[in-house]
């Protein structure tokens, strides 16, 4: 296990100019946040360097998402649409069982059904059908008659499934945002901004969001009024923020506007969710959609059926969506003890192998009997547990199939494709690919595996290190920085929360152990200036308390977040990441 390490980001000097108080008033937020050393340099580390500038990030608007005509094939794909509709007929909108894929299944079946009702969707079985599109689901689909299948946030590596689809007279517009093969598959058209050449302006979209792509571009050709797919922006935001995709460009307009959508009028079925996460009442914000929206959503296709999921978002009736919602967080508590058991299972074979402290630079695991659908989870949690990359495997229909995590900096897409000959499947992004084997080649894949990321990554990617943004006093921090962090909004890779450091801080008095366990810290604490107490939160971090009680001074690092409990108290207080003694 590896301790914490954090980074000043360096500090330019930049030029303040403060204004008057009456100047105040009439000047621009985003002008005065220039005039403060510290809002300036944050600004300008996100490349904002005008108030101008800075505005604009402040307040995206829709008018400044990209033409969707701008992703090649996109063109193709709406003309075959547009063709299958005009000939009646049958079409299939199938995707991925994760957050992603249900929001865009949902969101393009749901878009398209109001125009049209010779449409279905499809979301395999996490275990029945594995991942991707199978043989299988392609005979039944022919046998209802189905002719197009568009499929969402996966496809792009299934050259075989797709050639044997148009034996049987089923096109396919494929809709991905992962990696692609050397060949590609034989779709009418694929649209994938990360395809090589692409001239699309942004490629960071995720599925759901290249699936409101092709909705925008199916609107426009139809003469069909696009602002009516803004209220589909919340399922666009939820799968921005569950897959971890960059929160810059085109993913942090639609992820403004889709939290808007979430918090003044949600889709019937994240409303059922929030509801059921006691959200409802509360400001949305991505830490929701991450930790507790997210979550549901994923554990119907982890648990269940994906399809769950995707019946809950097209769900039309208040009373159907709370029951389904009730269904899906059922579902979720069963993940998280499956998720506490397997991640402890997996730690104690580590340890029995001697290789928590080993020279290793990554771990692959392999049990037959752990749950397919949490081993992605605990590939994660061993990563951040242990910093080094992760690969777990389980046995699934014969093989050895699982998830792999990796470290800040290090490509384990890479990595596994090092090994593509042991493989039966792989896919995925720089940090996280799924992948699939033969039982019998694990042994040689570990070996491979490990001697691939040794030769590869470095020291300093095997150690977690953590950025400050600057240092600050106390006396800094004030109402207008805490304005200022809202409009940051909303925080993301690419765009990540603010992290200051404050040094030499002391125990005010009435620092406390709070907690039912007694294992989080409130903090009232003064600075070196002496000229302000200010609150702060230290969870799961009791164990420093005799420190802070006996009056030594210690460095605090944090974010400064809003106070949505001050009542007469102060509207901020501040969330410890590290107490340095």
């Amino acid at each position: 296990m590896t301790d914490n390490k954090w980074n000043l980001k360096t500090t330019d000097n930049y030029d303040s100019h403060p204004a008057s108080e009456t100047q105040e008033i009439r000047r621009p937020a985003a002008e005065r946040y220039f005039d403060s050393p510290v809002m300036a340099k944050i600004l300008r580390d996100r490349g904002l360097t005008t108030p101008a500038e800075a505005q604009k990030f402040f307040q995206p608007q829709l008018s400044d998402l990209h033409d969707p005509f701008l992703m090649p094939g996109m063109e193709t794909a709406v003309a075959r649409l547009n063709e299958a509709m005009g000939a009646k007929e049958r079409i299939l909108v199938y995707g991925d069982y994760d957050v992603d894929g249900t929001t865009a299944v949902a969101l393009v079946y749901k878009y398209l059904s109001q125009f049209y009702s010779l449409i279905d969707y499809y979301i395999p079985g996490r275990y029945d059908d594995g991942y991707g599109i199978s043989n299988h689901v392609i005979d039944s689909a022919a046998e209802s008659g189905v002719s197009l299948i568009i499929i969402l946030d996966c496809g792009i590596k299934a050259n075989d499934e797709i050639a044997y689809a148009k034996t049987l007279g089923i096109d396919f517009i494929i809709c991905d945002h992962h990696v692609a093969g050397a060949e590609l598959p034989s779709a009418v058209s694929i649209l994938n901004p990360k395809l090589e050449g692409s001239t699309y302006p942004f490629r960071h979209l995720s599925g759901c969001g290249v699936g409101f792509k092709f909705m925008q571009a199916f609107a426009r050709s139809n003469g069909l009024p696009e602002h009516v797919l803004d209220g589909f922006l919340d399922l666009v935001a939820v799968s921005i923020a569950a897959d971890i995709v960059p929160m810059i460009g085109e993913n942090r307009i639609m992820t403004y506007h889709g939290l808007r959508r979430l918090n003044n009028n949600p889709n019937m079925g994240l409303r059922a969710i929030m509801k059921i996460c006691g959200l409802t009442g509360r400001e949305i914000t991505i830490s929701d959609v991450i930790f507790k929206i997210g979550p549901r959503i994923n554990a119907s296709g982890r648990m269940q059926s994906g399809r769950e999921a995707v019946d809950l978002l097209v769900a039309r009736d208040a009373n159907d969506a709370l029951e389904k919602a009730q269904d899906i967080d059922r579902y979720n508590q069963d993940r998280k003890e499956l998720d506490k058991q397997i991640t402890e299972e997996a730690q104690a074979i580590l340890e029995a192998r001697g290789e928590i402290n080993s020279p290793k630079k990554a771990i692959v695991m392999y049990n037959e009997n752990w749950h397919r659908g949490i081993i992605g989870i605990v590939a994660s949690r061993l990563t951040e547990v242990y910093y080094k990359p992760a690969v777990v495997l389980t046995l699934t229909n014969g093989l050895a199939s699982g998830s792999s995590r990796s470290v800040q900096g290090f490509d384990i897409y890479s990595a596994v494709e090092s090994c593509e000959d042991l493989l039966e499947n792989f896919g995925g992004h720089t940090y996280a690919v799924g992948l699939s084997m033969k039982p019998e080649n694990i042994a040689e894949f570990s070996e491979r595996f490990e001697r691939y990321v040794s030769e590869n990554i470095t020291a300093a990617q095997l150690e977690p290190v953590h950025e400050i943004d600057t240092d600050l006093e106390f006396s800094e921090i004030n109402l207008e920085m805490l304005n200022f962090m809202r409009r940051l909004n909303p925080f993301g890779p690419g765009n990540q929360k603010p992290v200051f450091r404050t040094l030499n801080v002391r125990n005010a008095g009435s620092s406390k152990i709070v907690g039912k366990q007694g294992e989080h810290i409130k903090l009232d604490i003064t600075d070196e200036t002496g000229e302000r107490t200010i609150s702060a939160i230290a969870f799961n971090m009791a164990d420093k308390f005799p420190l802070i009680e006996e009056g030594k001074p210690f460095s605090i690092i944090y974010t400064i977040e809003e106070n949505k409990h001050h009542a007469a108290g102060h509207p901020l207080q501040l969330l410890v990441k590290e107490l340095i003694f």
